[in-house]
């Protein structure tokens, strides 16, 4: 599939993101980030890796409308834990029956 990133054409399919993305550890997604394989992505890392531009070449929705053709799944927002779940701080705190203060 021809897209545009960061007005340069690029010749992209699936399988060869999945290729290129192959081995690359994913970084800490705190924005869009998208499903390639089984690893979650932040969208500009892997705009990167399949552009070889500069992550300030071009933006995430440059990246996520080129994903979003070839059948990726996007995110927008990152997976965060739900408020009620105990972190280990606060059961420590909870069992020696003193409170935790920011």
């Amino acid at each position: 599939m021809r897209c545009v990133i960061a007005r340069y054409p690029f010749e992209l399919t699936k399988d060869g993101v999945v290729a290129s993305m192959k081995g690359v550890r994913p970084e800490i997604v705190t924005g869009e980030s998208v499903t390639v394989g089984r690893r979650r992505y932040p969208v500009k890392q892997v705009g990167q890796v399949i552009t070889r531009q500069d992550r300030r070449d071009f933006t995430s929705g440059e990246v996520v409308r080129a994903l979003t053709r070839l059948g990726f799944t996007c995110h927008e927002h990152p997976q965060t834990a739900p408020v009620d779940v105990p972190t280990s701080l606060l059961t420590a705190s909870a069992l020696l029956g003193g409170t935790v203060s920011a």
